[in-house]
């Protein structure tokens, strides 16, 4: 691999502002050992930091599924990425980085596709793509499949997750476990201790993942769902209890969480 570690997000329309990509680069910065370079395909570069390589989305036409969830604009990061070549590892804009990322670049070989293990679904060994390291242009072939019918692999594999787990050449291969937390499922203490304890980061992990609704600004306000305001604990139950919920009580109760100070420490430039 290249003696520069490059790292590679992607931003289009309006749900992350610059300042997501301005934080991502800064908790880079402070967890891995230089040189390395950030790259950001965007369809707006306004308001990034000047050490962020700004590069336009890659073209890829496709029809858009409109029957089924996924992060399927992903897929623009498939094929060729103009300048941008050799072995990348893929960011999301909402993860929150706790560890050194050095081995991220280092494990296994530099040809093998590396994804992370998705919790919600053990026993599929299905990838999550979060994090994850590629040879650019490896994944090309997919966006061959993708293409000719897009909205019938949407409907098979539901995620681009699970689309780029069954179909990547040569397979995929999995970060070690403990690397990557899931927010949600590895942070956030089990009822009823979410109302007595903030989350917390896993021993192990390099970098915490937040799929879902629930981003790096919730954890920081305590709120499980965006837009919701933060209740003390008791106050959360009651409304539960009076009826004031978007869900049953009992995943009311679940879903709460403390303001997490170290997100905040963390998730800055």
């Amino acid at each position: 691999m290249s003696d520069i570690k490059q790292i590679i997000c992607i931003k289009w329309g309006t749900k992350f502002g610059p300042e997501y990509v301005n934080r991502l680069y800064g908790m880079i910065s402070r967890n891995i050992t230089p040189p390395f370079r950030l790259f950001c395909f965007t369809d707006d570069g306004e308001g990034l930091h000047p050490e962020i390589a700004i590069r336009p989305l890659p073209e890829f036409e496709y029809d858009a599924p409109v029957r089924t969830k996924g992060k399927w604009p992903k897929s623009r990061l498939w094929g060729d990425l103009g300048d941008v070549t050799g072995v990348v590892l893929f960011l999301d804009l909402d993860v929150v980085i706790t560890g050194n990322l050095d081995d991220f670049f280092s494990y296994g070989d530099p040809d093998d596709t590396i994804l992370g293990l998705n919790p919600n679904t053990p026993f599929e060994k299905m990838g999550q793509t979060s994090v994850y390291r590629m040879r650019v242009g490896k994944l090309k072939p997919l966006q061959d499949i993708f293409r000719a019918d897009p909205q019938a692999a949407a409907d098979k594999f539901k995620y681009e997750q699970r689309f780029v787990t069954r179909n990547a050449p040569g397979g995929v291969k999995f970060w070690p476990r403990g690397w990557l937390a899931h927010f949600r499922m590895h942070s956030v203490p089990n009822f009823p201790l979410n109302y007595l304890r903030e989350a917390r980061i896993p021993p192990k992990a390099r970098i915490v993942i937040f799929p879902g609704g629930l981003n790096p600004p919730d954890a920081i306000a305590g709120r499980w769902h965006e837009g919701d305001l933060h209740r003390p604990p008791l106050e959360h139950i009651k409304a539960g209890l009076r009826g004031e919920r978007k869900e049953s009580l009992i995943k009311h109760l679940r879903h709460y969480l403390l303001p997490a100070s170290w997100v905040s420490e963390l998730w800055r430039e």
